[in-house]
Parts: structure tokens; C-alpha cells; sequence
């Protein structure tokens, strides 16, 4: 086969997509800030229990940062 035939029996087998390609943008798009609501979700965790890190790093010497 020649690489005419290839590509016409290529253009032959088109296939369709399910949805419009916009689409696939937005529902990234809805996943990328549902993923981004999650990460904002976990914002200053770390220091809401302050207080009992600290408590726990005065009772044992040497291991407090």
C-alpha cells in the first residue's frame, strides 16, 4: 500500500465525537477548580492545633523545630 492509500482509508474511518470539543474544555475546566476548591480547603490547618504542637515540643526537649 502507498502512503495515498493510507491516509484515504485514514480520512475513510473518521470517527465522531461524542460532544462538541468546547465541551471537553469545560468540564476540565469544572474539574480543575473543583480539584483547586479542595486544595484551598486545607489552607492554615497547620496552624489551628498550634497550640497542642507546642504543648506536646515544651514536654519532650530536643524535637521541637
Amino acid at each position: 500500500m502507498s502512503f495515498a492509500t493510507i491516509l484515504l482509508a485514514e480520512a475513510a474511518t473518521h470517527v465522531e465525537l461524542p460532544m462538541p470539543t468546547w465541551m471537553y474544555a469545560v468540564i476540565a475546566g469544572i474539574v480543575f477548580l473543583f480539584l483547586a476548591l479542595a486544595t484551598f480547603s486545607y489552607r492554615d490547618v497547620a496552624n489551628r492545633h498550634s497550640s497542642s504542637r507546642s504543648a506536646k515540643a515544651a514536654a519532650e526537649p530536643g524535637h521541637g523545630h
